[in-house]
């Protein structure tokens, strides 16, 4: 057994076990209800979901399905969402996707265009079978990765009123292009080559080999992968033991689905219902949100914000527009 096949024995999950101690990377608000839940998605995965509330409240309320970023937990940014819409007058569920975090499925670490996409209609479908939710008025946040998923998952489930994606990225996109578009068909090739071998690899162990630990600095990195470090592996800031990002890895075949299913074909299928995309002025990540607000139908909003850069979104409460999200979704769920 190799020692990649090794460390993804080690996060194998054989049950479900929910902590139920507060265990977020942000504060409790003495205004919120919050409560551990779970429910199970068309592929028979069950997720694991905080739900938010408000302490007062009379008749049925608008909710928000809420995750990410990509390799997140619901304990960091998806969480601090939830409760802070929660605190606006929504109800809110934010949920770790399939096979990461709290949630089941196995074997652990793999991401999936598709699956995750349906994890977003799967949320949809436990907030309207909650007894004080309007069915009519349910919305979504993606948050980085699971952004271009929330877009995704609009397209196709109408029941998804309006959509907010923050810090967005297109993660078929950037796997199968690099960054800015930036890979050649040479070195496309290249990589499904490599990823296609890797499956044999993955069969001879009997399981599937996790790539290197996430964000270890050894110096000369990108700008933006330091401030990815500088917030997964804060623990004055988004640090969790849970989050791929902050100490794990994913599997090193999770690329190949993304590289041949393009998650944002049918983003003009969302009309008439509205989309929000936010992004920061400074973020390497910009020009996801810039193209698919080009590509979508009206209504539509691109709303950039001033001096931010990609994970100042996940969690800096005076860079997250959250009075513009509050009447975005007031507006559009009403």
């Amino acid at each position: 057994m190799t020692m990649a096949s090794t460390a993804a024995s080690a996060f194998s999950q054989t049950s479900m076990t929910l902590t139920q101690e507060w265990d977020k990377t942000f504060p409790k608000s003495n205004k919120v209800d919050h409560k551990k839940v779970t429910f199970t998605n068309r592929y028979g995965i069950t997720l694991a979901a905080d739900l938010y509330q408000p302490k007062q409240s009379s008749g049925k309320l608008a909710a928000l399905a809420i995750s990410g970023p990509f390799g997140a937990v619901k304990e960091q940014a998806s969480g601090l969402y939830a409760q802070t819409l929660v605190e606006r007058g929504f109800i809110t569920l934010a949920f770790d996707p399939s096979y990461t975090g709290e949630s089941g499925g196995e074997p652990r670490h793999v991401a999936s265009p598709d699956i995750n996409t349906e994890d977003f209609s799967a949320a949809v479908d436990f907030l309207g079978l909650q007894a004080n939710v309007d069915r009519e008025q349910i919305g979504i946040v993606g948050i980085c990765g699971f952004g271009g998923m929330a877009l995704n998952a609009a397209a196709v489930d109408k029941r998804i009123k309006a959509v907010v994606a923050t810090t967005m990225y297109d993660m078929s996109r950037v796997m199968s292009k690099g960054y800015n578009d930036s890979m050649t068909l040479a070195e496309r090739s290249q990589a499904l080559e490599q990823l296609s071998r890797q499956r044999w690899s993955d069969a001879e162990n009997g399981q599937p080999a996790l790539g290197p630990v996430s964000l270890e600095l050894k110096g000369g990195e990108p700008q933006f992968v330091v401030e990815y470090a500088g917030y997964y592996k804060s623990k004055q800031r988004g640090f969790h033991p849970r989050a791929i990002n902050s100490n794990s890895a994913w599997t090193l075949t999770s690329p190949l689905s993304f590289m041949n299913m393009p998650l944002l074909s049918y983003i003009e299928e969302l009309s008439p219902r509205p989309i929000l995309l936010v992004h920061g002025e400074k973020a390497h990540s910009r020009y996801f949100s810039e193209t698919a607000y080009a590509a979508a139908s009206e209504p539509k909003e691109l709303m950039i914000i001033e001096g931010a850069n990609h994970v100042d979104l996940y969690d800096q409460m005076d860079k997250i527009p959250f009075d513009r999200i509050t009447s975005f979704f007031q507006d559009n769920l009403a």
